[in-house]
């Protein structure tokens, strides 16, 4: 594969009510079928109205624009000091809910697209029919990531391409069948197109070429499916603020002798959630303590020897036991959307469980 990545000059400003299609196709008269084109939201945004009056300075300002971070946040994923992290509406977690007060007028703030996805297929379609060229599109923004400094370009919204590249069930040339590998290549190209377009250079628009042998004929599920289930987020707080959160749940734990006894159901739904992701193909089950105790546990197909367990009923009297594997905090993320909640306890006698939970 040899990729392009081509600057697309002379876009401009771009105002409320702008056609974006007439002045990407006008600056690019040289795009191809196959082609994939990543815009920078903030045009999308500004050219669709998403835009908010301020104060140009002092503290109106700032109780301005923490009242448009407030209708634009779903919840409250980590703040220090000034800075917030927040998720969206969309679902993104990003610091500040991607408001953007750079290139813009003082007095005014950028927020993101309503409808990421949506405004990709729209552009999409407004090059295929009227300029008749068939291109992917990539809605792009910047994001900071966890446990790496720096920034980088991410997809917000996509159309005519799959966001995820799914290799599992694909075999490396050792002969190891790929069990987990899903690669956010829209992620990558909107990096890709960042390299070209910059920050200070008025380039909010980048052509990849080389990627696509071509788009796809419909747009796809978009980049809503590059967001995390809730159930499946293990980072979905920041340490303050789980901590918070684990004090306050310890607060209102019920008595942990007489537990009230867990929905089966609940649990079954709980691991049909998370089995596909943890380990593809394995069939899960709820297995009974006096299995456990006569040492047939470690029979469960699928399941590693050093699993980890979770116990389903009290300390004195474990009803069941679900072996899980090494990720048992999806399972107990699952768990707790279903409305079962746990806490740590010793290992039941003759149990060759790493650890156990009462539930």
């Amino acid at each position: 594969m040899r990729l392009e990545i081509l600057p697309v000059p002379g876009i401009g400003h771009v105002s409320e009510g702008d056609d974006l299609a007439a002045l990407i196709a006008t600056a690019a008269p040289w795009l191809r079928d196959g082609d994939v084109l990543v815009v920078t939201s903030k045009i999308v945004s500004k050219a669709e109205g998403r835009l908010v009056d301020v104060p140009a300075d002092g503290p109106e300002r700032l109780a301005a624009r923490d009242e448009v971070l407030a209708a634009e946040t779903a919840r409250v994923v980590a703040t220090r000091g000034a800075t917030r992290i927040v998720q969206t509406h969309h679902g993104f977690v990003m610091a500040s809910a991607g408001i953007d007060a750079s290139n813009v007028d003082k007095t005014r703030l950028v927020l993101l697209p309503e409808d990421p996805d949506a405004s990709a297929r729209a552009l999409r379609a407004a090059l295929r029919d009227r300029y008749h060229v068939d291109v992917a599109v990539i809605i792009s923004d910047t994001m900071g990531r966890p446990w790496r400094n720096g920034l980088t370009d991410v997809a917000l919204g996509v159309a005519g391409m799959d966001a995820i590249r799914d290799h599992r069930g694909e075999v490396d040339p050792y002969g190891n069948e790929l069990q987990l590998t899903q690669m956010a290549v829209v992620d990558e190209l909107a990096g890709a197109g960042e390299l070209i377009k910059g920050k200070c250079d008025q380039m909010p628009v980048a052509v990849v070429r080389g990627y696509l042998g071509a788009p796809r004929p419909d747009d796809g599920a978009g980049a809503a499916t590059l967001v995390r289930d809730a159930a499946m987020d293990l980072f979905s707080l920041g340490t303050a603020e789980a901590k918070a959160a684990g004090l306050a749940a310890a607060a209102t734990l019920p008595d942990a002798a007489n537990p009230t006894p867990p929905d089966p159901d609940a649990v079954r739904r709980a691991i049909a959630a998370v089995a596909g992701v943890v380990a593809p193909g394995t069939e899960f089950a709820l297995v009974t303590d006096e299995a456990v105790r006569a040492g047939l546990v470690a029979a469960v197909p699928g399941w590693p020897a050093d699993a980890t367990a979770l116990v389903l009923g009290s300390p004195a009297d474990p009803a069941d036991l679900v072996r899980f594997g090494a990720d048992l905090h999806r399972l107990r993320s699952a768990l707790a959307a279903e409305g079962v909640a746990s806490l740590p306890l010793p290992p039941p006698a003759g149990s060759p469980a790493a650890a156990c939970l009462a539930l």
